[in-house]
């Protein structure tokens, strides 16, 4: 039987999914931080109760996976208010997180497939993305193809894990 808890994690998840992919869409600049701030939080929150979940199922990888992410997203979040250009330190530092965290919680079997693969699809393409700008590459958290690119597959592997919580009964 679903928990309230899974609940919360799943509209965080659906939240941060649907924020977040607006805020690369968004020209104001005051409201794409705002949107992606909602976001932010509604991610933190949901893979802090992820975080808990699968660790009292014993599934400590995937636990510490989740955990990995919520410091990946927290770093994220930090940047919005500072704008674009002056986020891109915490924002590398945040994908970076996020990548190893969404290879943490695919390597073991805990969810189907294509969620694992959405997820390793993700990290690559955020890990690139980070090494780009650790090289010099003059990216923005919305330049494109990189790391926009990154974005469907993270949002596909969030719809995922939603489902995954939503799910009745194991």
């Amino acid at each position: 039987m679903r928990s309230t808890l899974d609940t919360v994690a799943a509209i965080g998840l659906a939240i941060g999914g649907a924020f977040g992919m607006a805020g690369t869409f968004v020209a104001s600049d005051a409201l794409r931080e705002t949107v992606w701030t909602i976001d932010g939080v509604a991610i933190v929150v949901a893979a802090a109760l992820l975080t808990l979940k699968y660790q009292r199922l014993g599934n400590d990888l995937v636990a510490a996976g989740f955990l990995t992410f919520l410091a990946g997203e927290s770093l994220l979040l930090a940047g919005n208010a500072a704008g674009l250009q002056a986020s891109v330190p915490s924002y590398v530092g945040g994908i970076a997180l996020w990548a190893a965290g969404l290879v943490m919680v695919s390597a073991p079997k805990t969810f189907a497939f294509w969620m694992r693969l959405t997820a390793l699809v993700s990290a690559a393409l955020f890990v690139v993305s980070a090494a780009m700008i650790l090289w010099g590459a003059p990216l923005l958290p919305t330049s494109s193809p990189l790391p926009a690119a990154g974005y469907p597959f993270l949002v596909l592997t969030f719809v995922g894990w939603i489902w995954t919580l939503l799910k009745s009964e194991r």
